[in-house]
């Protein structure tokens, strides 16, 4: 594909998930084959604490597992679709309608997670908002993404739509990172143990 042909991809993003909602929802699997990644997430967050799941989609299963683990979730979606499935199972919960992008949010959190949302702002995006999870921690407070294994970008699937994706490389994002006071605990390429997803963990130092 062309720039220009990822540029447009990469814009339609919210319109995808919009359109597919309740079709990836029923197809995304739900046996937790992320439980060791999310455990390390909660691995000395406060009990109760409170936790900023960006992408959460219909809050399940990431967002309802960090529920029954007794943490306050804070689900953000940028597809309205996705947020009103999510308050369909779950009505007690604090869903809102947003995109990360803009998060400007007038409170902090102990954990962010950004699991398979993340990686779909492009390059610019990404590095503009590391530094808005930055704002949004405690300190000591733990971030968790999905990302790419290199830099550079890719296409993938939802439902019969393409999707886009993209990556900054490990080097950098550890750069940015260490600027907004935030060291990589782990950052695991392509891990087996986890469908092949290369996941980041970091922790915010001040």
């Amino acid at each position: 594909m062309t720039d220009d042909d990822l540029s447009r991809l990469a814009s339609r993003t919210q319109a995808v998930y919009e359109r597919n909602a309740q079709r990836f929802d029923a197809e995304r699997p739900k046996g937790l084959h992320e439980r060791l990644w999310l455990d390390r997430f909660l691995d000395g967050l406060p009990p109760g604490g409170k936790i900023l799941d960006l992408g959460c989609g219909a809050g399940i299963p990431i967002a309802a597992y960090f529920i029954g683990k007794g943490f306050a979730v804070t689900g953000l979606d940028a597809s309205a679709a996705m947020i009103r499935l999510a308050k369909n199972v779950m009505p007690d919960g604090d869903w809102r309608e947003g995109d990360m992008r803009g998060l400007d949010l007038n409170e902090t959190f102990d954990g962010i997670i950004g699991w398979n949302s993340f990686f779909h702002l492009t390059r610019p995006e990404q590095r503009d908002v590391l530094p808005r999870l930055a704002r949004h921690l405690e300190s000591n407070g733990r971030l968790m993404l999905t990302v790419g294994p290199e830099d550079g970008e890719a296409v993938g699937q939802v439902g019969d739509d393409r999707i886009y994706h993209s990556s900054l490389s490990p080097d950098e994002y550890a750069s940015i990172l260490l600027v907004n006071q935030l060291a990589i605990k782990d950052f695991v390429i392509e891990d087996p143990q986890c469908d092949f997803q290369t996941i980041l963990l970091a922790q915010k130092t001040e």
